[in-house]
C-alpha cells in the first residue's frame, strides 16, 4: 500500500464544508486482502493497538459499527482501515475529529481516503504513522520490503505523536477561547503556529495569544512580569503581599532571605507555570540551591517570605471575579505497601491525566524538582510512605505539572473577591489572575490573614475549565463578551462569485459597487488582492490564501472574492460560509484535469459556493447546470438571473414572492429589473452601462446582472447599485484582460483574456454585433492544458467571424510542443472552412501581436486574446508603425459561412506553412523569403 498524493482542503471542497485530508492510495496486491481474509488475528491487534476503534459507528452509525464492517463477511479494504486509524490517532493525540469517508478512485486498486483534521502537520501525520501501524499488523509475506522501520515500536510511536500534536495544538486556554467564539458564531482565523488568533473579520477583529488579549495593556503586563513591582504597587493599596527581595547574586539571596526573615520562597523574577520556584525554604544551604534553580528561568532572582496558606488562583475578567480555584501541587498518598514511584505510575493510569496539556491533568513526571522534594523529606523514589500520607513531587499547584484545582467560586469571601478585582485593576489588566495563599478562602483576609503571592497576565483558564473537584466554569465567554459587547459585529458582509466566464468582470463590479457606496473593499481575482482598489498582491489570488489575506486585513469591512475551480480542487474554499455566493455558468474548461472529466462533476466543484451561502445563493436560470444547484443550498433566499423574460421557472419564483433580476424590453432598450416580494424594481438600462458597450456585449450585460443581484441582496441601496454600474467600464485600469478597447489608433484594438470555448464565443459575438468598416483580424489562442477536443472547438468557434487569423501559443507550454497549440487552432480553422490564405501561424505572443497590428488599417478591428495580459497592452498602446511594415499584401475576402466539417479529420501535414519577416519587416511564407 502507497500513498500516492496528499491534499490539504481548509475549507469547503468536494468532500465536506471543513478542513479534510485526501489521501490518493494505491493498495497494490491488498486490493486482493480485505479485513475478512486477512483473519482475526489482523483485526485482534489492530484493537489492540488503538482500542478507540470500537466507538468508531461507520455506515452502522453507532458505536461498534466499523468492527462490524472489519469482521463481517470478507471485512473491508485496507484504504477504509486507513481512514478510520487516521481519525482515531488525531482522536487519541486530544483532537476531536470524527469524519471520514473512502472512495474507489477510478482504476483498480486506488482509492480516494478523505477524513477530518484540526491542525495539517498533525493530520498529515497520522496518516503516515497509521500507514506503517497496518503494515506492521500484516503477515510478513504481504509486508512491503522497507515498509515497516526494524525498530518500530507503536507504542512509542503513539507517544511520540502525541507530542507532537501538543507542540502544535492551541493551549486549553486559547482552545477555550475559540469554542466560545464558535458558540457565538465569530469567526476565528490561526495567524501562526503558537496561539495567535484573529477573532472577527476585517475591521471588526480583535486579537488573542492565550488569554492576552488585543485590549490587554503592554504596560500592565510588563508590571505583572516585574513581581518586585507588582508587590510595591499593592503593597502602596495597603492589599496583603507578603515581603520581597530581588537579588542577583546567591550570597545576595542569603542576606536577603536574613532580612525577610525565614521561611522563604525562592522563585525567578519573570518565569511562568511555577517554574524554578522552591517553597518553605529554612537554612541558607536550601536558598543557596534553590537559588540556582531559579536562575536556570531568569537572571533575577525574588527572596520573599513564606506564607502559610492553600494557593488559591482567581481569575478577574473585565473588572469582575469569574474563578476561584484551589491548586494542590502533584503528589501522591502512601499506602504502606507501594514505593513512590509505584504510586505515580499508579496515579497516572487515571484516564484524566494526559502528556502535557492533552488531557483535563497532566501526568507527574520525575525530575530535578520531583527529586528535590523528596529529598527534603529524606526520601527516594524507592521510599513506601506510610499510609495516609502525601508525598509532594512539586512545590506548587500548576496543572501543567501535575497539579488538582478543586473549584471555590462560590465559596469565597466577599472581601478576598474585592481585594482580587482591586489587585487587577492596580496591575491594569483586562485579564489577570491573582495568586493567593489563605489559610480559608472562605474567611476575609482581614480577618486570618494571607497573601497575594503574583498577578499573573495570560493566566490559564484550564483550572477553571476542568477542575479535578467541583464545578467547571465558562472563563472564555467573558472574555468574548468584553471583545465584542451585546450589538459589536464581529463579521464583515463576505460575497462569493464563480462560474466558468466572467467571474471576474462581476466580481471587481460589485467591488465597484460597493467602494461607490462608501464601503473599503477587499477584492481577491485573477490577477491580485485589491484592497479598497489598490492592488497590493500580483498574480492569481483566487484561492484561500488570497482570501485569508482579505479578512486578515483591518481596513476592509466588505469582502468580494472571487472563487476559481483550480483554488476549490486543490485546497477548497478559504472562508467557511459567505453571506452571499453567485454561480455564473458552467461550461467546457479545464476538463480532464484534476479529475474533472464532465460538465456535471465540474458543476458540483462550482456549486460549494452556493452550499455554503447563508443570506442569498444567486444563480444563473439560462443555464441547466446553475438551475439544479438550488437544491443543494440552504440560502435564506433564493435568487435567479435571466436574460428571458418568458423564463417559465423564475417567473413561478417571482409569482411567489421570491427574488430574482430580469432582462426585459422596453421602448428605450433593455431594462435590467429586480423582482423581490412582489415588488417589481426597474434598475437601468443596459445601454447605460459603459460596460456592455451601449447593451451590445451582452456577456456584460448579464455580469452586471449578477453584480446587482449580488449588491441588492447584501442591502445596497438602489441608487447606490445605479451609480456604481454606471461609472464601472472596462478600462484596461479598472478590468484588466476583460474586453479592453484602445481605439486612439487608426483602428480599434479589443485585448480579453478569453482562453475557453465559452469566451471566445461570446467576443466572436460581440465582433459580429459592432459596426467595423475595414476587416476583423483575430489574434487567436488556447492555453496548452486544455484537451485536444477543447482547443479544436476554439478553432471552430472563431471560424467565420474574422478576415485575418493570427494564431499563437501561451508562454507557457503546459505540456505542449512550441508550435503545437497554433498549428491545432490552424488546423481546427481550416477544417471549420476558413480559407487557407487567411490563416498565419506565428507563435510567439509579442510577434503575433505586432503582426496583427502592422496589419490593421483605418477602420479595421483587431481582436487579441491575450496571455500575457499588461505587456500585451502595453504592446498595444505603444505601437507606432515606423515603417509600412505589413503582412504581403493580398486580397481582401470575405468571410465566409463556416463549412461543417468534422474537426477530428484536419488536413493534412502539408497545409502548414510558416511565416517569418523578411528585411523590410514584412511577413511571409517560410518559401519565399530568400536566404
Amino acid at each position: 500500500m502507497r500513498i500516492l498524493d496528499r491534499t490539504v482542503y481548509v475549507g469547503p471542497s468536494l468532500y465536506a464544508h471543513f478542513p479534510v485530508i485526501r489521501l490518493d492510495v494505491d493498495l497494490g496486491p491488498l486490493e486482493e486482502w480485505p479485513s475478512g481474509k486477512l483473519g482475526p488475528a489482523f483485526t485482534d491487534r489492530l484493537i489492540a493497538a488503538l482500542p478507540g476503534l470500537h466507538e468508531h459507528g461507520c455506515s452502522y452509525g453507532e458505536p461498534g459499527g466499523f468492527i462490524r464492517r472489519l469482521t463481517e463477511g470478507d471485512g473491508t479494504w485496507m484504504g477504509h482501515i486507513l481512514e478510520h486509524v487516521a481519525i482515531e490517532l488525531q482522536n487519541v493525540a486530544g483532537e476531536a475529529v470524527t469524519f471520514g469517508k473512502t472512495r474507489g478512485a477510478g482504476s483498480e486498486g486506488r482509492y480516494h481516503v478523505v477524513y477530518q483534521y484540526h491542525q495539517e502537520d498533525v493530520g498529515l501525520e497520522a496518516g503516515q504513522l497509521g500507514l506503517v501501524l497496518l503494515h506492521s499488523l500484516l503477515p510478513p509475506e504481504l509486508r512491503p520490503e522497507g515498509a515497516v522501520p526494524d525498530d518500530f515500536d507503536f507504542a512509542a510511536e503513539r507517544d511520540e505523536f502525541i507530542r507532537f500534536t501538543q507542540s502544535r495544538a492551541l493551549g486549553p486556554s486559547t482552545a477555550a477561547l475559540v469554542r466560545a467564539a464558535e458558540d457565538r458564531r465569530i469567526p476565528w482565523i490561526r495567524l501562526n503556529e503558537q496561539s495567535l488568533i484573529q477573532l472577527g473579520h476585517g475591521r471588526f477583529q480583535q486579537r488573542v495569544q492565550a488569554t492576552v488579549t488585543s485590549r490587554t495593556s503592554h504596560i500592565a503586563v510588563e508590571l505583572a512580569s516585574d513581581k518586585e513591582e507588582t508587590n510595591r504597587i499593592l503593597a502602596h493599596l495597603g492589599l496583603p503581599v507578603p515581603r520581597q527581595r530581588l537579588v542577583q547574586r546567591a550570597d545576595d539571596a542569603v542576606a536577603a532571605a536574613e532580612r525577610v526573615g525565614y521561611p522563604v520562597v525562592v522563585k525567578p523574577f519573570n518565569a511562568n507555570h511555577g517554574r524554578g520556584i522552591s517553597i518553605h525554604l529554612t537554612t541558607e544551604e536550601q536558598v543557596r540551591a534553590a537559588f540556582e534553580v531559579a536562575r536556570e528561568h531568569s537572571r533575577s532572582v525574588i527572596i520573599e517570605s513564606f506564607i502559610t496558606g492553600e494557593d488559591h488562583r482567581m481569575l478577574v475578567i473585565a473588572g469582575e471575579l469569574v474563578a476561584v480555584s484551589k491548586r494542590v501541587p502533584g503528589h501522591v498518598v502512601g499506602d504502606g505497601v507501594h514505593t513512590i514511584e509505584e504510586l505515580v505510575d499508579e496515579v497516572n493510569l487515571d484516564p484524566r491525566r494526559g502528556i502535557g496539556h492533552e488531557k483535563v491533568l497532566t501526568r507527574l513526571v520525575f525530575d530535578h524538582q520531583a527529586d528535590a522534594m523528596l529529598g527534603r523529606k529524606g526520601y527516594t523514589r524507592e521510599t513506601v510512605p506510610p499510609s495516609g500520607e502525601h508525598v509532594f513531587l512539586r512545590s506548587t499547584g500548576n496543572l501543567s505539572t501535575g497539579g488538582t484545582a478543586t473549584d471555590m467560586t462560590d465559596l469565597v469571601h466577599p472581601d478576598n473577591a474585592e481585594m482580587a478585582v482591586r489587585a487587577v485593576k492596580a496591575i491594569g489588566l483586562d485579564v489577570g489572575g491573582v495568586d493567593f495563599l489563605t489559610t480559608d478562602i472562605t474567611q476575609s483576609y482581614k480577618e486570618i490573614g494571607g497573601a497575594i503571592c503574583e498577578i499573573n497576565a495570560a493566566p490559564g483558564f484550564r483550572m477553571h475549565m476542568a477542575p479535578s473537584e467541583g464545578r467547571a466554569r465558562d472563563v472564555a465567554g467573558p472574555v468574548l463578551d468584553m471583545l465584542f459587547p451585546p450589538g459589536m459585529p464581529s463579521r464583515i458582509p463576505i460575497a462569493a462569485v464563480t462560474g466558468t466566464n466572467g467571474k471576474t468582470t462581476t466580481a471587481r463590479m460589485l467591488a465597484h459597487i460597493q467602494k461607490l457606496a462608501g464601503h473599503h473593499v477587499g477584492l481577491t481575482s485573477t490577477d491580485g488582492v485589491y484592497i479598497d482598489g489598490q492592488r497590493t498582491v500580483a498574480g492569481d489570488m483566487t484561492g484561500p490564501v488570497a482570501t485569508r489575506m482579505v479578512l486578515s486585513d483591518p481596513n476592509v469591512d466588505v469582502a468580494v472574492l472571487e472563487i476559481a475551480r483550480g483554488g476549490l480542487l486543490r485546497a477548497g474554499m478559504g472562508v467557511r460560509h459567505c453571506d452571499v455566493g453567485a454561480v455564473l455558468n458552467v461550461k467546457s474548461d479545464h476538463l480532464g484535469l484534476r479529475g474533472i472529466g464532465t460538465l456535471e462533476q465540474l458543476a458540483a466543484v462550482k456549486r460549494i459556493v452556493v452550499e455554503v451561502a447563508r443570506d442569498a445563493a444567486i444563480l444563473n436560470a439560462d443555464d441547466p447546470l446553475c438551475l439544479k444547484m438550488a437544491d443543494y443550498t440552504s440560502a435564506k433566499q433564493l435568487c435567479y438571473v435571466t436574460m428571458d423574460p418568458t423564463h417559465a421557472l423564475v417567473g413561478e419564483h417571482i409569482r411567489a414572492g421570491g427574488r430574482g433580476v430580469v432582462l426585459e424590453s422596453g421602448i428605450k432598450g433593455q431594462m435590467i429589473t429586480i423582482y423581490d416580494h412582489g415588488a417589481h424594481i426597474p434598475l437601468l438600462w443596459t445601454h447605460l452601462i459603459p460596460a456592455t458597450l451601449e447593451g451590445r456585449a451582452l456577456h456584460n450585460v448579464q455580469n452586471a446582472m449578477f453584480a446587482a443581484a449580488m449588491a441588492f441582496s447584501m442591502g445596497l441601496k438602489l441608487e447606490d447599485i445605479r451609480h456604481g454600474l454606471r461609472t464601472f467600464d472596462t478600462t484596461f485600469f479598472q478590468a484588466p484582460g476583460r474586453m479592453n478597447i484602445f481605439d486612439e489608433h487608426p483602428f480599434k484594438v479589443i485585448l480579453d483574456y478569453g482562453h475557453n470555448p465559452a469566451a471566445v464565443e461570446v467576443m466572436c459575438e460581440l465582433v459580429g454585433r459592432l459596426d467595423v468598416a475595414g476587416q476583423r483580424i483575430c489574434v487567436l489562442a488556447a492555453p496548452g492544458d486544455r484537451r485536444d477536443e477543447d482547443i479544436a472547438e476554439i478553432g471552430r468557434i472563431a471560424a467565420g467571424h474574422f478576415d485575418r487569423y493570427i494564431c499563437r501559443r501561451d508562454d507557457t507550454l503546459r505540456g505542449r510542443k512550441p508550435d503545437e497549440v497554433p498549428h491545432m487552432l490552424r488546423d481546427a480553422l481550416l477544417c471549420a472552412g476558413v480559407a487557407a490564405e487567411q490563416v498565419l501561424v506565428i507563435p510567439d505572443e509579442q510577434a503575433a501581436t505586432d503582426a496583427a497590428l502592422r496589419e490593421a488599417e483605418a477602420g479595421d478591428l483587431v481582436l487579441i486574446f491575450a496571455d500575457g495580459i499588461t505587456r500585451t497592452w502595453k504592446q498595444v498602446i505603444q505601437f507606432r508603425p515606423e515603417a509600412p511594415a505589413r503582412l504581403a499584401e493580398r486580397p481582401r475576402v470575405s468571410r465566409p459561412e463556416p463549412a461543417v466539417m468534422p474537426v477530428t479529420a484536419p488536413p493534412g501535414e502539408e497545409s502548414r506553412r510558416e511565416f517569418v519577416r523578411d528585411s523590410r519587416g514584412v511577413w511571409l511564407p517560410r518559401e519565399e523569403v530568400a536566404d
